[in-house]
């Protein structure tokens, strides 16, 4: 799947942020986006996060021949995997140019600058070597690939422990890392990449591009640099001639940002060793939570509770029961009162006029309307004699029984 290209409108937007000296994301010229360095729960696994840009690096070695012209040294194996994950312009199980391009430019900063003594990975000459395999994995694209890769790289290296051995005749023993303490890598220096993107034939310059800003360069320059000033490795593409200045002031910058990358790495890698140490949980392990569901977590508030003794004694005191009267003290309880049908009361003896007064009212009306308009259906309807007439009336609390003789 082929990547979105840019309108018309987005690259002279672009350009002319570029013009006046201004980035998407508010960065200066020569600014790096932020770096974050950690480490995974097995040795040599790193995982480094430049903006958006995030890349995995894994270190794995196994005992191989070596090779015939070299038959006292190492194999020092770079491989990097652009997977579909990360954008929609990699494509699955096929190098593209991109990946081909930069497996040659990490091979150059890593194994042709000698950062590591490939000498001390030989077991037996001519017979057994160490191959050491850094598989680099890309897990989101948002530019300038290079510059996260070889920091992966040369992190997951310094970071990576082999197993120990040892060799009695023709017996060749590996040891686990119970049996005996893994041995690290013997590293010499950390070349580092930066890389610098000229747009515009060469008149501007920005370090550290993102996606949208490889998409409208004209050319790009990338410089590995170790801490002491000593360049790796140098490339330029894109087919636009720098004069002698413009790589000068490159290779300037770039001794600049290899030392304090440098010191970033050297740092995560001190605050690692001191947490495994020490038995502290590390790597993927330690961002996991410590049994509790954090979800919906919610910040804790302070509650004042000094004056809380007080206020409990002041709303106890205003809201006590009055005292009981004198006469009242030594009398038994009084019996339950019955002020109208199916009404009752249970308490100090003191009748509860809430609501009956409404009642009786009431009643009275209802009973002074039945009795004209009963004698009148008496009148009216003569029953014979010796038969018991029972009338209910409309009122639903009481019957009214009449009887005639």
């Amino acid at each position: 799947m082929k990547d979105t290209p840019l309108s018309n409108s987005e690259r002279d937007f672009l350009l002319k942020a570029i013009a006046e000296k201004k980035r998407l994301d508010g960065r200066q010229t020569y600014d790096y986006r932020r770096i974050k360095v950690s480490f995974g729960a097995d040795y040599g696994c790193c995982f480094v996060e430049l903006g958006e840009t995030r890349v995995m690096a894994q270190v794995s070695c196994e005992l191989v021949a070596p090779k015939e012209s070299r038959p006292n040294e190492g194999i020092l194996f770079f491989n990097i995997e652009l997977s579909p994950m990360a954008s929609p312009a990699f494509e699955a199980g096929r190098q593209s140019e991109l990946s081909v391009k930069l497996n040659r430019q990490l091979e150059r900063c890593l194994r042709n600058s000698k950062c590591i003594d490939t000498e001390s990975l030989c077991v037996v000459s001519g017979e057994k070597v160490w191959q050491i395999r850094v598989d680099v994995h890309l897990l989101n694209h948002d530019g300038n690939l290079m510059d996260a890769a070889s920091i992966a790289a040369i992190t997951a290296l310094s970071h990576f422990r082999r197993p120990d051995v040892s060799s009695v005749g023709e017996e060749i023993t590996v040891f686990s890392h119970e049996e005996r303490d893994p041995i690290p890598l013997c590293i010499y220096h950390m070349p580092i990449s930066v890389s610098f993107s000229f747009f515009q034939q060469g008149t501007y310059l920005l370090v550290d591009p993102c996606e949208r800003e490889e998409r409208v360069m004209d050319g790009l320059l990338m410089i590995a640099m170790n801490k002491h000033r000593e360049i790796c490795s140098i490339q330029s593409s894109g087919g636009i001639m720098l004069l002698k200045e413009q790589v000068m002031r490159c290779s300037k910058i770039a001794s600049v940002k290899v030392s304090e990358i440098n010191e970033l790495i050297s740092k995560a890698l001190e605050n690692d060793k001191r947490a495994r140490k020490a038995g502290e949980r590390c790597g993927y392990a330690a961002s996991l939570p410590r049994g509790r569901i954090t979800a919906l977590k919610m910040d804790e508030t302070l509650v004042d509770m000094t004056t809380v003794m007080d206020t409990a004694k002041e709303i106890i005191q205003e809201a006590a029961v009055p005292s009981e009267p004198s006469s009242a003290k030594h009398t038994r309880a009084a019996s339950p009162v019955v002020p109208a049908p199916g009404v009752g009361q249970v308490g100090l003896g003191l009748e509860n006029s809430w609501g009956l007064e409404e009642d009786v009212d009431e009643e009275d009306e209802g009973k002074g309307e039945e009795e004209p308009q009963m004698e009148e259906q008496h009148h009216e309807r003569k029953p014979r004699r010796g038969v018991d007439v029972v009338e209910i009336s409309d009122s639903e609390e009481e019957e009214v029984v009449i009887l005639h003789p």
